[in-house]
């Protein structure tokens, strides 16, 4: 039964979705990939946020209920039909009466399974598509019958795209570059590794002052912090922005001003104080082989005057991959760490050097006892594992938990 109401609800809602953009025709930018969809569209919002009025998709509102939802300008209802009722109401009244809309729509599109791409694609068209990198082992990929399957899935969204629209796409990433050969649209690109429309040089990471770069285009070359946050994952989102920003002729500089301002989401390399003046890097909202990889590279290099500590949770829905991948980390893991702590069955995998725990709780628990001035503690696991909740435990203010860390929202906390 819940099955049938949820694909009356989704038909609904896709239907008032498509008159909505049919009636006031919105620019539209889609953001999809493997690493970094959600933190990039949070970074095109705050470059066009400046210079028109736009709506993005909250938190990560990428499926086949979530996008029309984010045209709508409504909640996810959950379990509430009341609430549904309410939300196709809101979207009725948005076809019949003229209501003030965004003139911009920054749209996360999600792929968890074979089709949830192409389903999107036969209604809805766009101006932009920004492709993040897809993963030799991408996550969702149990889902799939093969890698390639997955890349192929991504790809679909350039369907959706007008054909003076601009395909924006990571330079850093052989297997879309070489695939950008198919496409007539206009493309820009941007990087750290390879020449590219918009690159970053001279990068730098630091657990006082957070992420420093020059971004460079068309001969310019400007300074960017980005406080309180650490890694190249910080890093792509914000020149991806800077790619879409120029799409739609917005100057360098106020680019470069709005990025300046950048709050990046919650718990993704976040630095947050901890206990007994020990640095956390919170890195709880999910995680993936290379998201991981990344992460890991990071606490090495950086400057520490206690220890190092990795508290590593399982990475989800990698299939046969599995095995294979966890194993592969928890080599990365144990030479980047001083004490490597794992969390769930997968992640018992990583090493036998691991001190291992069934819950975050108990694994919060155990580094809360052990951790010193001047650790630094890499927190990061897939979203089921709860990682937040080790974090929350070495907080040195646990009253601002709900402040700094993901998944704080009263459904999440009910969750067992």
């Amino acid at each position: 039964m819940k099955s049938i109401f949820k694909k009356i609800i989704v038909w609904i809602l896709e239907l008032e979705a498509r008159l909505i953009i049919r009636k006031y025709k919105p620019s539209i930018v889609a953001v999809t990939g493997s690493v970094g969809k959600t933190s990039t569209k949070d970074a095109i919002y705050t470059v066009l946020a400046q210079t028109c009025h736009v709506r993005k998709s909250e938190k990560s509102f990428n499926s086949e209920i979530g996008v029309p939802l984010t045209v709508l300008g409504c909640q996810n209802a959950w379990s509430d039909p009341a609430m549904w009722i309410q939300n196709i109401l809101k979207g009725m009244e948005l076809i019949i009466f003229k209501s003030k809309y965004p003139e911009c729509l920054v749209l996360e599109i999600g792929a968890d399974h074979p089709g949830d791409i192409g389903r999107v694609v036969k209604w809805l068209k766009t101006d932009i598509v920004v492709i993040t990198k897809v993963s030799e082992v991408p996550v969702h990929v149990e889902f799939f019958p093969s890698v390639e399957a997955v890349l192929a899935e991504k790809l679909l969204l350039v369907k959706s795209l007008r054909k003076n629209g601009t395909l924006v796409l990571p330079a850093d990433d052989k297997r879309l570059m070489d695939a950008s050969k198919d496409f007539s649209q206009n493309i820009l690109t941007f990087g750290i590794e390879n020449q590219a429309t918009v690159m970053a040089s001279d990068i730098s990471f630091n657990t006082k002052v957070g992420t420093t770069f020059k971004l460079n285009n068309g001969g310019n070359s400007i300074p960017v912090t980005l406080p309180n946050v650490l890694g190249n994952q910080h890093i792509y989102p914000v020149i991806s922005a800077a790619a879409v920003g120029i799409a739609r002729n917005v100057s360098l500089i106020k680019i470069i001003d709005s990025l300046n301002n950048h709050i990046p989401p919650r718990g993704r390399m976040n630095v947050v104080a901890g206990i007994n003046d020990s640095v956390i890097i919170d890195d709880t909202y999910n995680s993936s082989p290379d998201a991981l990889h990344e992460a890991l590279k990071v606490l090495a290099g950086l400057e520490c005057s206690g220890k190092r500590f990795a508290i590593l949770g399982d990475m989800m829905e990698l299939g046969k991959f599995s095995v294979e991948q966890h194993k592969k980390l928890g080599v990365q893991a144990v030479t980047s760490c001083d004490v490597l702590v794992t969390v769930g069955p997968r992640a018992r995998q990583m090493s036998e050097k691991a001190i291992h725990f069934n819950s975050s709780s108990e694994a919060g628990e155990y580094v809360k006892g052990v951790i010193g001035n001047g650790d630094i503690v890499l927190v990061k696991g897939s979203q089921s594992i709860r990682l937040e909740r080790a974090v929350k435990i070495l907080l040195a203010d646990a009253s601002s938990a709900e402040k700094v860390l993901v998944r704080q929202e009263a459904e999440w906390l009910a969750k067992k």
